[in-house]
């Protein structure tokens, strides 16, 4: 059987995607560094996406699919 993946959380890879934006943003990377940064955010940023999807995936799975999750009664009767 083989071993599931560990995953930083959602948080952590937008934190990095942060700090990648700022040293990118500062200017003072060479090409070579501001390249392996970018290529580093681009992955952490496929990375978030994936990651929110699945949680849209498990909300989607537990209001069964429906667009409004919450039956509002109270708007009706106005």
């Amino acid at each position: 059987m083989a071993a599931k993946k560990k995953t930083e959380p959602f948080e952590k890879h937008l934190q990095a995607l942060e700090e990648i934006v700022d040293a990118l943003e500062g200017g003072e990377l060479d090409l070579e560094a501001a390249l392996t940064r970018y290529e580093d955010g681009v992955k952490r940023l496929k990375t978030c996406y994936e990651l929110l999807q699945n949680a849209e995936q498990r909300v989607r799975k537990l209001v069964g699919d429906r667009e409004e999750p919450f039956d509002d009664s109270s708007e009706e009767d106005q």
